[in-house]
């Protein structure tokens, strides 16, 4: 059976390195949405956002999206915004299963402030509005990542956990 799994969730939830062991573990590729944009543009997604704006990389974005449509046994580490413009979110859930990785927000605030990676939309807010910023911002796209096929509480998981979690749906939708 052709598949394709989807990893939903904000900024900093675990997306790409679950990609990478949920790939591994499945023999199946990954598809790191950010990663692959930085490679090909040979940019990194601040300095796009400097240098151009959210808008022309939302486009971009939804370009490389559709390209996951053509590829088989693929895990998708999607961006924090992906599924949250345009048709994406119909795209996502037409092409494949979608496991929404959901966190508490204090968790969210502090694993974003020991991010490495500075995230564009986050860098000019002060680190005493983080929380509200995060809070505010979660609950817009909460009504786009709570649409996930799976929603998996990540805060306390182990990445074990989550993985046996999302292969073991995989393997009950798999026997209907």
């Amino acid at each position: 059976m052709v598949m394709r799994i989807y990893l939903l969730g904000y900024m900093a939830s675990g997306k790409s390195r679950l990609g990478k062991h949920l790939a591994l573990k499945l023999g199946f590729t990954l598809f790191d949405i950010d990663a692959v944009f930085e490679e090909r543009f040979r940019i990194s997604i601040p300095d796009f956002f400097e240098k151009y704006d959210e808008a022309a990389f939302r486009q971009i974005e939804r370009l490389l999206l559709l390209e996951t449509t053509r590829e088989d046994n693929v895990v998708v580490s999607t961006g924090g915004g992906t599924p949250c413009f345009f048709d994406n979110l119909h795209i996502i859930k037409k092409a494949g299963f979608s496991v929404y990785l959901q966190w508490e927000i204090p968790a969210l605030v502090e694993r974003l402030r020991q991010a490495k990676r500075k995230r564009p939309l986050l860098k000019d807010i002060h680190e005493k509005h983080l929380e509200n910023k995060i809070r505010d911002h979660l609950g817009e796209r909460n009504v786009f990542y709570s649409q996930a096929d799976l929603t998996v509480k990540a805060d306390n998981e182990s990445l074990e956990n989550i993985i046996e979690q999302i292969v073991g749906r995989l393997k009950r939708l798999s026997a209907d």
